[in-house]
């Protein structure tokens, strides 16, 4: 699996985006959240991803400036009413310990939390204990990762043991008390 197979996953996963719209009030941009029906300044996310809703799809782009968002070699202004998704950024320490599991750790894990109904995104805690290993040899220990979907609770615990063999396990709870566990080991 590479960088943009990843990034694909990360893509697809559902609330990945704060979706909402622009209004400019002030000659300020203004960004109304539909969900926690928040207003920010558009500001705050310069430089971040973001996709404009224009001619009945998604364009993806950068807000580079206040009002404009650079997509490719094209730059849209921003229209009053105009529907926008801004990217949500992944917890930090959840966003290393991704990165650093191999592909197929990674793919099971993902792939197991979309089907409990939860997103990557909807990480409110990640302790990543294989982020202080890394001057280790041999590494092993748990991370422990909180998911928060608005409707249920899930806790992860990760369980790796990564020296002469390469182990991940995946203890998935429920906040119902349904429980899951995958173990990925490669030799």
């Amino acid at each position: 699996m590479n960088r943009q197979q990843r990034n694909k996953l990360y893509d697809n996963q559902q609330r990945a985006f704060n979706q909402g719209t622009v209004e400019q009030i002030n000659d300020q941009w203004i960004f109304f959240d539909e969900e926690t029906e928040e207003a920010n300044m558009l500001d705050d996310f310069h430089q971040q991803e973001m996709e404009i809703f224009r001619m009945n799809r998604w364009r993806r782009g950068i807000l580079f400036e206040s009002g404009k968002i650079r997509l490719g070699n094209e730059v849209i202004m921003l229209r009053d009413h105009d529907q926008v998704r801004i990217k949500k950024h992944l917890v930090y320490s959840l966003e290393r310990l991704l990165e650093g599991i191999n592909d197929d750790a990674f793919f099971q894990f993902v792939t197991t939390l979309n089907s409990l109904g939860f997103s990557i995104y909807d990480c409110i805690y990640c302790y990543n204990h294989l982020s202080f290993l890394s001057e280790e040899q041999r590494k092993d220990g748990v991370n422990f990762i909180v998911f928060d979907n608005q409707e249920q609770i899930c806790n992860v615990q990760h369980h790796f043991f990564y020296f002469e063999k390469v182990n991940d396990r995946f203890e998935f709870t429920l906040n119902t008390g349904k429980r899951l566990i995958i173990e990925k080991m490669i030799s």
